[in-house]
């Protein structure tokens, strides 16, 4: 999924050990020893009387802990393998999917079964509604303006070069610079060097700090007249690190640059208001909405069953 407003503001919720930043004048790094940030690990329980407290000392795994209460909505879960429950730990790869959504995806082949815009039959037309009916509903969940702002793409990656083969290949040229980390995932990388080739555009990348999270003092450094576009995730799965994305959304905009956020790992973690962030493109992904934060991350995934159905 890609929307073309604005990203995400927000609690973060049950993701614990966050390398986050936040504002200190003490702040040091390799770039810049007057850059106001420092980067501080953020411990985060389930439990909201516990919630400074390391993930180690919050509740156990058992009656009215999260695991508990959502396991039995995924049918995949009640197996065993070699004698034991199943327990999969894959989720920001990909969520397993909870009864609801079996069964609305059930539904779907059994009572309106049809191609999304390409009839005017009643299947067809029920299909089309829920089809868009999904789209509202995504853009009530990341608060974006307007339903047409939300355009449904098979997964990120094809977000990403949709923007980088319609946006990057008509608007940048020899001398512009494309400025990301080496922190990104590889889909978010390869289409900007395949357009910084066919533009003669240059590819920036910015590197990581002492703890290991991406430098943001040396991405202020970087932005000038000449970035036109700004790549970056939100959250990693990988680093364990948040990025101040409203701070750096509005550096790049006050050089004129654009943004694109992939927002694949906060979506299901943060509250996502993409009008306040002001992003000019925002990917996300329905098959990791589980990955945390679950009552919230089961609405989204609900929000595309159309999406998902019609395809």
């Amino acid at each position: 999924m890609i929307t073309t407003t604005t990203p995400m503001e927000g609690a973060i919720l049950k993701l614990p050990c966050l390398r986050s930043v936040s504002r200190n004048s003490n702040f040091t790094n390799r770039s810049s020893n007057s850059f106001p940030w420092r980067y501080r690990r953020l411990h985060i329980s389930a439990s909201a009387a516990s919630a400074s407290a390391p993930l180690a000392e919050g509740p156990k795994l058992g009656p009215g802990s999260l695991g508990h209460i959502t396991r039995s909505d995924f049918p995949i879960l009640h197996q065993e393998i070699n004698g034991l429950k199943l327990v999969y730990l894959d989720n920001a790869a990909t969520s397993q999917k909870p009864t609801a959504v079996i069964k609305a995806l059930q539904n779907y082949y059994e009572a309106y079964n049809s191609n999304v815009h390409r009839g005017i039959h009643y299947l067809s037309a029920k299909a089309t509604d829920e089809y868009e009916s999904a789209r509202q509903k995504v853009a009530n969940f990341i608060h974006a303006a307007e339903a047409r702002e939300i355009i449904f793409t098979r997964n990120a990656t094809e977000a990403i070069n949709l923007v980088a083969y319609s946006w990057g290949l008509s608007n940048l040229k020899p001398g512009d610079e494309i400025i990301t980390t080496i922190a990104e995932h590889h889909s978010a990388i390869v289409p900007w060097q395949i357009v910084a080739q066919k533009t003669g555009a240059v590819l920036r990348f910015v590197n990581l700090t002492e703890d290991e999270v991406p430098d943001v003092g040396q991405l202020r450094d970087f932005l000038s007249r000449s970035t036109k576009l700004l790549v970056m995730h939100h959250v990693s799965n990988m680093l364990a690190s948040v990025l101040p994305m409203d701070e750096v959304i509005s550096w790049a905009h006050d050089v004129g640059a654009k943004v694109i956020v992939d927002a694949c790992q906060s979506v299901p973690h943060m509250v996502v208001d993409v009008k306040n962030l002001d992003t000019d493109f925002l990917v996300g992904s329905s098959h990791k909405a589980l990955d945390s934060c679950m009552e919230r991350a089961r609405s989204f995934l609900a929000c595309l069953l159309s999406l998902v159905v019609a395809k």
